[in-house]
């Protein structure tokens, strides 16, 4: 699988400008940035079945839409998909669900009006500025005094895209390359010509349409465990599960692995509250004959669980406990061997931070989704792309099923200002990925049409 790695990186070959791959922190006359004003706005998109998870289940998605204008006169706009019971499923389950969604969308309100209080240079310095008093307005707003940090951070990603598109075009950087800041450069420094696909199987995904997915191309697949009851009663639901799917599945083949067998992940939400309750999932999946096509399991056990996970067998990733560096940074001296970035979920500033962390110390990164609309989708895949290829893929992997979802997905898509390109399209279960996906960086620095009709006024 063809990769260029870049900034300083063995194989390293240009593939942008000279100017592109300079740093812009270093550079002088970095734009010092203030935000004079703010303006926010979403819209309720409908799922076709609830989507179940973390014991709870989903029946729309609020997409925010966050307006950022500065002294200069530029004015961007950064797009969020809120996810209340990822963010924190205890808020999800105390509240209607659109009460839910209204505090997270208050809370990114609560969020733009402190950007005018916080000149910035970049959009991490005006995240680590303002995500404490996010934070704390959070829990005001919430009622809950330990809200999950990822509730606040869901709230920003909306103003974060924002920051990030007019850092960009206040210092002229043309590209997403060129907008990296040099520390994180080098741990996104790849550019993978294919990302591969994790097809999510949800609790109630239908296996014909999981076969009609293998059938597509789809190999990686993403099963959801963790299913709501009792530790035992969930247990036994999700051996049920990883049966019912394997046995569905088993004989496939695809020409994107080695041995040319599918490819199966994880992901408990963080429902297992012992390793050992995990153990004896895996020894049902030994002995189903599932085990060995287990790339790895996403954030198994509760946030809490101080257990060392590095003699499972199968590599563990961290994801909802890694929502800062130090979360991170704890989960790997747990030995978890994996990080799972959200940059469309708790920000992409944290995520060059944990992409940092990750890559000095050897341990691969892949993106997972929260269901986003397709421009984020290309956000995250600017993300993914860029990352080393993850071991056993020999390519960057990427989770979206925001197709599987949407009742309006053709619609959504027509939001995208570059629909129909080439990399959004998928091929035998992954985005195949040409030069223009990297010098035009996805399309995410061309406006939509439909966001910016959002903020017209009468």
């Amino acid at each position: 699988m063809k990769t260029t790695a870049l900034a300083g990186v063995a194989g390293f070959t240009s593939l942008a400008t000279p100017f592109s791959w300079c740093s812009p922190d270093k550079r002088e006359n970095l734009k010092k940035i203030t935000i004079k004003a703010v303006d926010s706005n979403f819209e309720r998109e409908t799922l076709i079945r609830p989507f179940g998870f973390k014991g709870g289940y989903m029946t729309e998605m609020w997409q925010s839409a966050s307006q950022l204008e500065s002294e200069s006169g530029m004015s961007k706009i950064g797009i969020c998909t809120q996810n209340v019971l990822y963010a924190d499923a205890d808020v999800f389950a105390a509240h209607s669900e659109a009460c839910g969604n209204a505090l997270m969308y208050s809370l990114t309100d609560k969020a733009l009006q402190l950007t005018r209080q916080t000149p910035f240079t970049t959009p991490i310095e005006l995240i680590d500025t303002i995500l404490p008093q996010v934070y704390a307005e959070g829990q005001k707003l919430t009622g809950k005094q330990a809200l999950n940090k990822i509730f606040a951070l869901n709230a920003l990603i909306g103003v974060d895209n924002a920051a990030w598109l007019l850092y960009a075009a206040e210092n002229n950087l043309k590209d997403f390359d060129a907008m990296i800041p040099a520390p994180y450069k080098k741990a996104l420094s790849y550019h993978n010509d294919k990302v591969a696909i994790i097809y999510l199987a949800s609790y109630n995904l239908p296996m014909a349409e999981l076969k009609k997915a293998v059938q597509q191309g789809y190999f990686v697949i993403k099963i959801k465990i963790g299913q709501a009851g009792t530790q035992a009663e969930m247990l036994q639901k999700d051996m049920a599960r990883l049966t019912e799917v394997h046995q569905a599945i088993k004989d496939a083949h695809t020409p994107q692995t080695k041995n040319g067998k599918l490819i199966y992940t994880l992901d408990a939400n963080a429902r297992y509250e012992k390793k050992e309750t995990l153990l004896r999932l895996l020894d049902h999946a030994k002995k189903i004959g599932a085990y060995n096509q287990i790339l790895f399991i996403e954030e198994p056990l509760t946030e809490a669980n101080e257990e060392h996970v590095a003699d499972i067998g199968i590599r563990i990733a961290a994801d909802e406990s890694a929502h800062d560096e130090a979360g991170a940074l704890r989960r790997l001296e747990q030995g978890y061997g994996a990080m799972a970035l959200k940059g469309i979920a708790k920000t992409l500033s944290l995520s060059m931070k944990i992409a940092k962390l990750a890559h000095d110390r050897g341990v691969p990164c892949m993106c997972a989704d929260l269901t986003v609309n397709p421009i984020l989708i290309d956000w995250h895949k600017n993300l993914a792309a860029r990352l080393a290829p993850f071991p056993g893929l020999d390519m960057g992997i990427m989770e979206t099923n925001g197709d599987l979802n949407y009742r309006n997905w053709q619609q959504m898509i027509s939001y995208h200002p570059r629909q129909g390109a080439s990399w959004t399209q998928v091929k035998n279960g992954a985005f195949n990925l040409k030069p223009d996906f990297y010098t035009q960086s996805a399309g995410i620095f061309e406006p939509s049409s439909h966001y910016q009709a959002m903020f017209k006024k009468a």
